[in-house]
């Protein structure tokens, strides 16, 4: 075990928990910076975490849970680079994963900015594979969907 502090972003009222994540989040997505409010909407859709050892911020996670009708859930573990190689990604990942099967998810995937290599290598190192590769609009680099293999 490795420690982490977790806090479930279960609060939208929480401004500085919701800051945190939103720092992991645009630190790790540059390109995709998001606002305050883009952060609360989210915290009412999906599951987010933020991790920390002690009082440092280390990372965080999005589990988005299966949409009507399938049984398909997103999870996204995101640790800042100083704090990377430690079993921080790990830990965040199965408990990611273990929130995404109580939520009835049978199929996992997740999406990694292609300009992070360490996410790429993190996902295909733990069974996912590449699904596709696209530019949302006004985007420069691409993004990465990937499934975790059966079995």
């Amino acid at each position: 075990m490795t420690g982490l502090r977790i806090r479930h972003l279960d609060d939208p009222d929480d401004d500085a928990t919701l800051r945190d994540w939103r720092h992991v989040h645009n630190t790790i997505i540059p390109t995709h910076h998001l606002s305050p409010d883009d952060v609360r909407d989210r915290v009412v859709r999906h599951h987010l975490e933020v991790a920390y050892t002690g009082e440092v911020l280390v990372g965080c996670t999005t589990v988005r849970p299966p949409a009507d009708g399938t049984a398909t859930a997103t999870v996204i573990a995101r640790v800042l680079p100083a704090h990377r190689r430690q079993g921080y990604g790990e830990e965040l990942y199965t408990r990611g994963l273990a929130r995404a099967r109580a939520l009835g998810a049978h199929v996992i995937e997740t999406v990694v900015l292609s300009s992070n290599p360490d996410g790429l290598r993190f996902a295909l190192s733990h069974g996912f594979t590449e699904t596709e590769r696209y530019l949302l609009p006004g985007d420069t680099v691409p993004w990465i969907d990937l499934r975790l293999s059966a079995g």
